[in-house]
């Protein structure tokens, strides 16, 4: 498991040969060029983030150099970068945890005064800037977007399961998943080859049962992995296992191979992010008419109900060499409201600029809108709400413990002390 510290960033001695960097990235910064890097590659988005790119390009005349990273490698990467001292200009990052991490290595640029200068202030919503913008009381993040977990489903499949309305409960969605299982149907479909598919299971059950307020505690390090809440979680995820209710080998799939199955009926759900609709959209699946999703039920009365989900942004290096074209990215990606409508249905996804007309949103995304603005709490999905190389503790966990659920106790036990120690890097 690779270890990453703030300690190893701060006297990072490295630098890959980054495109764009030293003296280029100057010659560039003087020619109007600015440097980009991101994670929006392949079915996450790359050929509708190139497009909306080119509009800021026409806009102003300045240059978006970009080096695209796929989305896992990134995770690392831009942490190699930082360390190096060798980060472009811009680079698209989670809000959270991952960003107070380079925060704190004072590795980013402070945006307050562009903010002010374009009254962004007017343009997001302020439940999301107020939690995904502001650390440490600066602004570093310009939100793109933002995505909402819930349980997508195969409506025909569900239909002939006798589902008149989505499971409120626990209970009822059990009884949901025993009806699919009797008739030979896979309840849940499962892709987590690349670990953080599986989190969402995590997040939900132990906000459900523990709340909001403990699971921020246990992402901060005050509560234990070896407290009985988060035990009390895993056993309900594992009784899941126990009765048979998820795919077979679910380590062995991608998140797109589990929504396959579900688009094919093969299973007839899955635990995912909203950007499964553009996925299915860019396949022909009809929004409302093949697919749709209900919200994680609820499970121990009078917890508050959470949404859950990741904020997609923009920040700029510390180093940048041409800040002020940097500065003038951030502003128009998040403030064209053609540009967001356009980004937003691509990648399937909710804008975070209170002007886009909901109109441009599909009826699932609409509700998902609704659903999040019905929400209790908003909290950023397991591997964004907690340092990154406490992150890879439970990330490395979930894939275990997929692998042989009857080892849960076991494994907990040993995640408890290897996330102290994270917690301490």
């Amino acid at each position: 498991m690779t270890q990453i510290s703030r300690r190893g960033m701060l006297l990072g001695t490295f630098a890959l040969p980054v495109l764009g960097m030293g003296m280029g990235g100057m010659a560039w910064a003087q020619s109007g060029e600015v440097t980009i890097s991101h994670y929006f590659t392949g079915e996450l988005g790359l050929k509708a983030f190139n497009e909306q790119m080119q509009k800021f390009t026409e806009a102003t005349g300045i240059v978006m150099k970009e080096s695209p990273v796929g989305h896992e490698d990134f995770k690392t990467d831009i942490l190699v970068r930082a360390a190096g001292n060798s980060l472009p200009d811009v680079f698209s990052y989670w809000a959270g945890a991952r960003v107070q991490f380079i925060v704190d290595s004072n590795a980013l640029h402070p945006i307050d005064e562009m903010w002010a200068a374009n009254g962004l202030d007017g343009v997001i919503a302020k439940p999301v800037a107020d939690s995904a913008t502001l650390y440490g009381g600066k602004r570093y993040l310009v939100p793109m977007n933002y995505h909402y977990a819930g349980m997508f489903y195969n409506v025909k499949v569900l239909a002939e399961a006798g589902m008149s309305a989505p499971p409120a409960t626990w209970d009822e969605f059990l009884a949901l998943c025993e009806t699919l299982k009797g008739k030979g149907i896979a309840p849940l479909a499962l892709g987590s080859k690349n670990r953080w598919p599986a989190q969402f299971w995590f997040d939900y059950l132990l906000l459900r049962t523990a709340g909001p307020d403990y699971r921020a505690r246990l992402m901060s390090g005050e509560a234990k992995y070896s407290d009985p809440e988060v035990a009390a979680a895993l056993a309900m995820w594992k009784d899941l296992f126990d009765k048979g209710y998820f795919t077979e080998n679910a380590n062995a799939d991608d998140w797109t191979d589990a929504s396959d199955k579900v688009a094919r009926g093969d299973a007839a759900m899955t635990l995912m992010g909203t950007w499964i609709t553009g996925y299915w959209n860019g396949n022909g699946l009809v929004p409302g008419e093949d697919y749709d999703f209900f919200e994680f039920p609820a499970v121990t009365d009078g917890v508050p109900k959470a949404a859950v989900g990741p904020v997609d942004g923009l920040v700029i290096s510390a180093n940048t060499a041409n800040a002020a074209g940097a500065e003038k990215f951030l502003a128009f990606m998040v403030s064209d409201t053609g540009v967001q409508a356009a980004w937003a249905n691509a990648q399937g996804a909710l804008s975070a600029n209170v002007n886009v007309d909901p109109a441009n949103y599909n009826v699932v995304m609409q509700k998902a809108a609704a659903t999040v603005a019905a929400a209790e709490a908003f909290a950023f999905n397991y591997d964004l709400a907690t340092p990154p190389p406490v992150a890879e503790v439970g990330l490395s966990m979930f894939t275990r413990f997929i692998d042989d659920p009857s080892q849960a106790d076991a494994i907990l036990a040993q995640v408890a002390t290897d996330a102290e120690t994270a917690f301490k890097q």
